[in-house]
């Protein structure tokens, strides 16, 4: 990216308030007029345990973190270490560390990192009701250059629910984080920010998932919690209210697929959100809307499997599954964003698109992508609001066809309690009225419908992200959260004087090869880039576009992010 930046972790023990203070740190960047983007881990345990909360601000938007950290504080030690592999470290990096909570582990320390004491939990004691994360948080707040004022707002807002005593302790022991600081070794300090002239957001992929609903005009949400699809059910479960909506907590998976479909045969727009173990349960019921053409949107926000796998890492390997795991020809839309910001925009379109082709779409996010929080520009509002064909009056003795055999294989869709237009909806083949039929051909021209309708329809430029060199010889393919990685090593690619292109994927299916051609034209090198162990999406589009002769893959499976460097150095050399 153009602009300065500086990446940070805390880390630390469940209960000592990491992911608080990396929250506080995130909101007092936005005040200041810096973006910023935030993950986080932990382990799978359901209470307690490690966690840590990665950040890199900076001065411009930014879409994942970069390849070293600069700074990283341990709270304390307690299976800290277990994160190693996730925070990357180098000689140029500082660890901060609490001489009382034990040795830093020697997996941070082989770096040839910097290390510096910080008795975080004694000066804390100092302080009635001091935290030693405040104390991180004002050490962190010195070193790059974040004021003093804007936390006091930052605080005085995050806390006044728990009275002036707990901002006079919280203050207190920020300010003795800042002044042990005083005399540490820099880490990039950015320049004050800019004077916000446009509103910034604060949102994570999941909450913007949720917006993107509502956007599109889901008002029906039944669905069942799990990890990492939760905080979309969490963002939407007050939010649906206000707009007349309603949101169901079923007793499974199956449970919810099912009332969605009826929610939406009855005329409103509807949506679950699951992740790859729900997803795997839905299939049987995901071909029941893609056969009665019901519409559907089904948010998938992927974690490590296979089975249970890795609840609260990431990975992109059910693409296998939504593309490919409805039973028989079950011809459906799966789509996936390309940032944060885009879950909005993807989710809006993917109901907008289910709604006008009456079909199932599924969108894939993932854990990187939807527990992400991310400052950045407020996002522009579109107007892709979904809307069925409704059926016309019908003339005196003529029977209502619900699958007519359209030339667009979109068919006018009534509600129930429309006088006469009564039909039959089930996972029964049928012909043009709803009568369950055997008859050979009325399943080809029913087939034949349910394709049409999604392969002929315009699909504009929204299936795919395209930036870069339009002379590009080499291209990076790319999609979900490994578009954000890319776009940074293309930038970097670039300025090196390297003729590239990115083509991030939105619309995974129905495949598009004239618009994928045109991408690709003049391309002589493509790079693949996604996170699974087997290469799916690479496999994908081997089997559905014509590539250069030219291919390489770059995929590791979860729960390991990618880092831009990898990209370049990968292009480079092959260049």
């Amino acid at each position: 990216m153009s602009g300065q930046t500086v990446s940070l972790v805390m880390a630390g023990s469940g209960g000592a308030g990491v992911v608080t203070a990396g929250s506080l740190l995130l909101e007092a960047a936005a005040r200041a007029g810096w973006y910023a983007y935030m993950t986080r881990s932990s382990g799978p345990q359901i209470r307690g345990g490690e966690a840590a909360v990665m950040l890199r601000l900076g001065t411009e938007p930014i879409a994942s973190h970069d390849d070293c950290f600069h700074l990283l504080v341990g709270v304390d030690w307690q299976n800290v270490g277990r994160f190693a592999a996730e925070i990357p470290l180098g000689p140029h990096s500082l660890i901060i560390g609490d001489p009382g909570e034990g040795e830093t582990p020697e997996v941070f320390t082989r770096s040839g990192a910097q290390q510096i004491a910080l008795p975080m939990k004694a000066l804390a004691k100092k302080i009635p009701d001091g935290r030693p994360n405040m104390v991180a948080f004002g050490a962190i707040a010195a070193l790059i250059g974040l004021t003093e004022d804007v936390v006091v707002g930052v605080l005085r807002d995050t806390l006044k629910r728990k009275g002036e005593e707990a901002i006079a302790a919280s203050l207190a022991a920020f300010r003795a984080g800042v002044e042990a600081a005083a005399d540490f070794p820099a880490v990039p300090r950015l320049p004050a920010g800019k004077a916000d002239t446009s509103e910034r957001w604060s949102i994570t992929g999941n909450e913007a998932t949720g917006m993107g609903a509502l956007r599109g005009g889901v008002r029906f949400v039944a669905a069942y919690p799990i990890t990492p699809a939760t905080e979309v059910l969490e963002w939407l479960a007050p939010a649906l209210p206000k707009v007349g909506g309603v949101l169901v907590q079923a007793e499974d998976e199956l449970a919810s697929i099912n009332q969605i479909i009826g929610g939406s045969y009855g005329g409103v727009p509807s949506l679950t959100a699951t992740s790859g173990p729900g997803l795997a349960l839905m299939t049987e019921s995901l071909g029941l809307a893609v056969a009665a053409e019901v519409p559907i949107v089904v948010i998938d926000v992927m974690r490590v499997g296979p089975s249970t796998g890795i609840a609260t890492k990431s990975e992109q390997a059910d693409l296998n599954i939504a593309v490919y795991g409805l039973h028989g020809d079950a011809p459906h839309l799966v789509l996936a964003p390309t940032s944060v910001a885009d879950c909005l925009f993807t989710t809006q379109w993917a109901v907008h698109l289910a709604e006008s082709l009456q079909t199932a779409a599924i969108v894939l996010t993932d854990q990187a992508m939807g527990q992400a929080r991310a400052v950045m520009p407020r996002a522009a509002a579109v107007s892709f609001i979904g809307q069925r064909e409704r059926p016309a009056a019908l003339a005196e003795g003529v029977q209502y066809k619900r699958y007519a055999n359209t030339a667009s294989g979109v068919s006018p869709m009534a509600i129930p309690g429309m006088a006469g237009f009564m039909y039959t909806a089930d996972g029964l083949e049928h012909n043009e009225t709803g009568t369950p039929s055997s008859q050979a051909s009325d399943h080809q021209a029913q087939l034949d419908k349910r394709l049409r309708k999604l392969t002929g329809y315009n699909y504009g430029d929204h299936w795919a992200d395209i930036t870069g060199d339009e002379d590009a010889d080499t291209a990076i393919l790319t999609w979900g959260s490994s578009a954000g990685p890319a776009r940074e090593a293309l930038a970097r690619l670039r300025a090196a004087g390297h003729r590239v292109k990115l083509v991030a994927v939105r619309l995974i299916s129905p495949v598009q090869p004239e618009k994928f051609a045109a991408a690709l034209e003049g391309v002589e090198r493509v790079l693949v880039v996604e996170q699974s162990h087997s290469g799916q999406f690479h496999r994908y589009l081997r089997a559905q576009y014509d590539l250069p002769r030219q291919v390489r893959t770059l995929h590791h499976p979860g729960p390991l992010p990618f880092r831009p460097g990898a990209i370049v150095e990968h292009i480079t050399q092959w260049s």
